[in-house]
């Protein structure tokens, strides 16, 4: 449930109240795809609750997904087509926004546009962290650095911060578009 702590942390309570407003809650099967590698995304979307299948053509499944995730926010931001194909493995629920919905919000909403391509960006930071370390770049032990990198699965200080905020607004978030106390 990582993204949703780096995204959910950078926006406010109103952005979130407003992606709960214009999203739509829908119920999806296994089998179903949700989005399909190569083909331009319509929407963003957030796992409420369920299992969902990240893969790629060329090399299967790559992830599993549950609640808190989020998917589609890649071409949302570069308006390319999906790099990966997202399955329902089980019944899952997921938060539909349309990404033109988004885009308008953006568009016209300067605060909420900074708030919301922040989160991207920390999120994608520490995603290149992570794949820079798994790799085994910066690892040689006589580098200055060293103790300034942070460990795998490590979050940032700044993000850390946020999470207990982040969580807040996630479990609000399910308590109002599930009904689950």
């Amino acid at each position: 449930m990582r993204k949703v702590l780096y995204i959910l942390g950078q926006l406010d309570d109103e952005d979130v109240n407003w992606l709960a407003d214009v999203g739509q809650r829908r119920k999806v099967q296994p089998g179903e795809v949700l989005i399909e590698e190569r083909k331009a995304g319509v929407e963003v979307l957030i796992v409420l609750e369920g299992s969902l299948s990240v893969s790629v053509l060329a090399l299967g499944e790559l992830a599993r997904l549950g609640a808190g995730e989020i998917v589609g926010e890649m071409s949302l931001i570069d308006s390319r087509p999906a790099s990966a194909s997202v399955t329902a493995v089980e019944p899952s629920t997921v938060l539909a926004i349309p990404k033109d919905v988004i885009q308008i919000k953006l568009n016209e909403d300067i605060g909420f546009a900074a708030r919301f391509y922040r989160a991207v960006a920390v999120f994608l930071s520490g995603r290149m962290r992570g794949t820079v370390q798994k790799l085994g770049y910066g690892s040689d032990s006589t580098d200055e650095l060293d103790e300034e990198v942070e460990a795998e699965g490590e979050l940032d200080l700044d993000v850390l911060d946020k999470v207990h905020l982040a969580g807040a607004r996630f479990d609000r978030m399910l308590k109002r578009l599930l009904g689950t106390d």
